[in-house]
């Protein structure tokens, strides 16, 4: 799965953005200051925001009134104050810690702040056919098909309250009896339509009850006609699906979808995306859903925050995962530092060499336990010490709840016991200790599968990820930027050593290097052996990479150790106010907005960059190497606490 890497935690304020945003300023410049005086090299960064690539979890079913109640459980556990989080964050990972060490431009660092504000960045999908997502049209497809505007607006909240209870089984009526206040044919007609095209699986009727007008609606063929209600009155002429462009604010591409099905109606497993995108930016990207009409789909800008959905077309095809070419990001790091110099070097450096195809720091999660070390240990099929691992007592930023689940289990190690501390069931914690209780303590195996799939994917994939950023900065420091005798280079999908006598032949942009597995083979020179030792040193063995439980073998795979983005271009600017946007959006230029108004000569410094990276590869690399500086959570947070909450 690709995935667009955005945020690392939620840094929260006290006050609203804007109320706060000058005050923030000033607290950023004195610790900018501060830092710099601390630190020789003087390099500093603050609010560096990321997501991990491959790491969302599956979405998994709950009964809605559980779900709202886990959300705002969620929505309110507010944990400590901002100089008990950064104590907290002292347990957490560092770069070091995961294999992070090597740089590739020369020239000196400088201090930049990518801001807490989402705005600052801007992520656009570029698909298959190398076309860039923009939402540049609200316009919806005529369809003669399509009920008329007046379907939307014509039943009352009450209505659909009940229509929806009457969809779902969720109440004991078999029917819902709508008065027709103004009696018409037109307008009996369009109730009809709204209902059967709102509430699939409905039919109706109309029924004269005491002199008055009433719309029956009704289940025609109990609950087999909800089995696939998208069935009902779709032409055949068209498309099977809706293709859609969703431009989304401080949103994951999974709540997303979680919220445009409840509006809907329909269950998630509909739609169909090419790559995930994360949470704090604002991004764009394709969507595609079975069998709603782009009429429904726009009614949906009328009602959300944050969404907006356009460019609709219908098509005979879903999306699949990873059907994409990459992405184009526009960032703006504040409040720099660097000279004129030192940014023209750092700019050129990145778009002529580029930046080690590091996987970032959200690859090994943000608490005192790496998700590498859980992986590590599934791979060494040591079931004790993944069952621990995941669940006993850890120091760091953590949700009150799961402090207290852990401390329950330390003391009793009794799943029913420590499940009773958890309100939110969906997280791993949960699911590992439901599967505890229904498997019972001797099979942790099979309630360790209780995990939906892709979480329990991540942790041996987190293993692999940690191992390839270790090998690759052996790898710089022993051979440095040029392609060797013994490296890996691909032809097509096959991996094959480079030869003395060809060695001329390739750069380093050429050179890959392998994720352990059964199916890769090793480079010929000191980081093969590298590879092996450090294995061994996990009591793993390099040659015997399948596990007794298929899910978790390893085939590995091969990474480019540069990656050279594309459409690098970037500019200086000037600015006095940290409120004001520094580029327009696609919103912002569908609703008319203006360029913002930028003083030639203000009080700070912006760098805009642009640039288009591959899937799979991390943003906050290529801004690391630019800033040479560490993108951890723990060295963001201990040079920046003052108004994290």
């Amino acid at each position: 799965m690709e995935t667009v890497e955005v945020n690392s935690v939620s840094l929260k304020r006290p006050r609203s953005e804007d109320d706060v945003a000058n005050a923030d300023e000033i607290k950023r410049q004195k610790i900018l200051e501060k830092s710099k005086a601390e630190n020789d090299s003087g390099q500093s960064i603050e609010n560096v925001t990321e997501q991990p690539e491959d790491t969302k979890s599956e979405i998994i079913p709950t009964e809605e009134s559980e779900e709202q109640e886990e959300e705002e459980l969620e929505d309110s556990d507010e944990d400590g104050d901002p100089e008990s989080f950064a104590d907290m964050m002292k347990h957490g990972l560092t770069e070091s810690d995961v294999g992070i060490t090597k740089f590739v431009s020369s020239h000196k660092g400088f201090s930049g702040i990518l801001k807490e504000r989402y705005s600052d960045f801007v992520v656009h999908e570029i698909g298959k056919d190398g076309r860039v997502s923009h939402l540049d049209d609200f316009s919806v497809p005529v369809d003669d098909e399509d009920p008329s505007e007046e379907t939307f607006t014509v039943l009352s909240d009450e209505d659909k309250q009940r229509l929806e209870e009457l969809q779902l089984f969720k109440n004991k009526e078999t029917s819902v009896a709508i008065e027709v206040i103004e009696d018409t044919k037109e307008k009996r007609t369009i109730i009809h339509q709204a209902v059967k095209s709102l509430f699939p699986g409905l039919e109706t009727k109309t029924e004269d009850r005491d002199g008055k007008k009433y719309i029956i609606a009704y289940h025609a063929a109990g609950k087999k006609a909800l089995a696939n209600p998208r069935k009902h009155s779709w032409p055949k002429s068209r498309g099977s699906y809706c293709h859609f462009v969703l431009y989304k604010e401080n949103k994951d591409t999974m709540d997303a979808i979680n919220v445009l099905s409840k509006f809907l109606r329909v269950k998630p497993n509909i739609f169909s995306y090419m790559g995930t995108k994360d949470k704090r930016a604002i991004t764009v990207q394709e969507i595609a859903v079975l069998r709603i009409t782009a009429q429904r789909l726009a009614h949906l800008n009328k009602c959300l925050m944050n969404f907006k959905l356009g460019n609709f077309s219908y098509k005979n095809h879903p999306l699949k995962l990873g059907e994409l070419q990459g992405n184009h990001f526009t960032v703006v790091l504040r409040n720099i530092t660097g000279t004129d110099e030192q940014i023209q070097q750092a700019m050129h450096s990145l778009r002529e060499i580029g930046f080690i195809n590091y996987y970032g720091m959200q690859r090994f999660g943000t608490t005192a336990v790496p998700t590498y070390q859980i992986g590590r240990a599934i791979l060494q099929n040591n079931w004790n010490e993944v069952m621990d691992l995941i669940l006993k007592p850890r120091p760091g930023a953590e949700k009150g709840y799961l402090v207290k689940c852990r401390e329950e289990w330390a003391k009793t190690k009794d799943p029913a016991a420590a499940l009773k501390k958890l309100p939110v069931k969906r997280c791993v914690e949960g699911q590992l200790l439901r599967g505890l209780l229904k498997y019972g303590m001797k099979n942790i195996i099979s309630a360790f599968g209780i995990i939906p799939r892709n979480n329990r994917l991540m942790y041996i994939h987190s293993y692999q990820s940690y191992v390839w950023n270790n090998m690759v900065s052996k790898r710089i420091e022993e051979y440095g930027l040029k392609a060797v005798p013994g490296d890996l280079i691909l032809k097509g999908a096959t991996a094959v050593h480079i030869e003395e006598g060809d060695v001329d032949n390739y750069t380093i942009h050429d050179v890959v290097m392998p994720l352990p597995g059964f199916d890769v083979i090793y480079p010929k020179h000191k980081i093969g052996e590298a590879y092996k030792d450090m294995l061994v040193a996990d009591n793993l063995d390099i040659n015997n990479m399948r596990h007794k439980i298929r899910d978790y073998s390893l085939s590995g795979a091969y990474r480019k150790i540069i990656i050279r983005p594309q459409n690098v271009n970037w500019e200086v600017v000037a600015y006095d106010d940290p409120k004001i946007p520094l580029f327009t959006t696609d919103l912002d230029k569908l609703e008319g907005k203006p360029l913002p108004v930028l003083p030639t000569d203000g009080k700070f410094r912006a760098l805009k960059m642009e640039f288009s990276l591959p899937p799979s590869t991390y943003a906050t690399m290529a801004i690391r190497e630019v800033l040479k500086m560490d993108t951890s959570i723990k060295n963001q947070t201990q040079l920046n606490t003052t108004w994290l909450r």
